[in-house]
């Protein structure tokens, strides 16, 4: 269960910092943004990627996982 804390990231934030993370690791997602649908869910889309770049994607978190 998610707490109040997590709750209320804004989700401009939350894209601003992953699309940095991501950056570092060389991986894009073109279509990483905030959800404007549900704005009281505070929702970020992840998009649709290439295969190629959700494998780099998986093994960036594996490495992150590892550390």
């Amino acid at each position: 269960m998610a707490t109040t804390e997590q709750r209320d990231v804004d989700p401009r934030t939350a894209v601003k910092s992953l699309r940095q993370a991501l950056a570092e690791a060389g991986i894009v997602l073109p279509s990483l943004g905030v959800d404007c649908v549900h704005p009281g869910l505070k929702l970020v889309e992840l998009g649709r990627v290439r295969a190629d770049v959700a494998v780099r994607l998986a093994e960036a978190v594996r490495r992150g996982v590892r550390a």
